[in-house]
């Protein structure tokens, strides 16, 4: 992708956090980023396609994780710790506000973004899993297909604005619930200890929990 572009993308990112997708148009974008308003035109035929764009970039930016870390020699739960800790702060479509906004603006194309993204986060959980069972740490008598589709509905359901109101439940609480329960469950004795000696030293858990 194009250097401009992606910075453009970046300003509209942070634009997004403040003021919502719903402010995405391009006249507002062109007069916060200080960018012509026809060079903009020039890169995004419509607020759509800048949308399509900006979470493209959101996804490049999650499968970069993988890239940032070494975890060829890494402890499956401690993998699990890493990327989860990244996910729960980095992303914007991980925003429930953002999230409410894109689904109920831009539904194909969040479908579509979701579709990949949970595509990816399957098949890096199997991994995940099949590694963990080798290394001693999750329990052998576990299926991995189960395990790791299991973990995908968990997380599509922390964006299910019914059960889980935004204004009441943060992404961050929901999701530090979800993960406490989901390696509870898989990990065996030596996993579970492993486990608690290391959750501390991450944000992604409330101080005290």
């Amino acid at each position: 992708m194009d250097g401009k572009i992606r910075q453009i993308l970046s300003g509209v990112r942070d634009i997004a956090f403040r003021s919502g997708v719903k402010n995405l148009h391009f006249k507002d974008i062109s007069q916060q980023l200080e960018i012509d308003l026809d060079q903009l035109k020039s890169y995004f035929t419509d607020e759509a396609h800048l949308i399509e764009r900006l979470l493209e970039i959101e996804r490049e930016s999650f499968k970069s994780i993988f890239d940032e870390y070494n975890f060829e020699h890494t402890n499956a739960i401690e993998i699990l710790l890493i990327v989860s800790e990244v996910m729960s702060t980095r992303f914007l479509d991980l925003s429930p506000s953002v999230t409410f906004e894109l689904k109920q603006l831009y539904p194909e194309i969040y479908q579509t973004h979701l579709e990949q993204r949970i595509d990816f986060i399957y098949n890096k959980m199997k991994i995940n899993i099949e590694k963990g069972i080798r290394q001693g740490v999750y329990r052998k008598d576990v299926s991995i297909e189960l395990l790791a589709r299991l973990y995908i509905s968990r997380l599509i359901d922390l964006n299910n604005f019914d059960f889980f109101p935004p204004e009441r439940f943060s992404f961050k609480l929901l999701y530090e619930v979800m993960f406490d329960n989901f390696i509870r469950g898989i990990a065996n004795d030596e996993g579970l200890k492993y486990y608690k000696k290391r959750r501390k030293y991450y944000k992604l858990f409330t101080p005290g929990n």
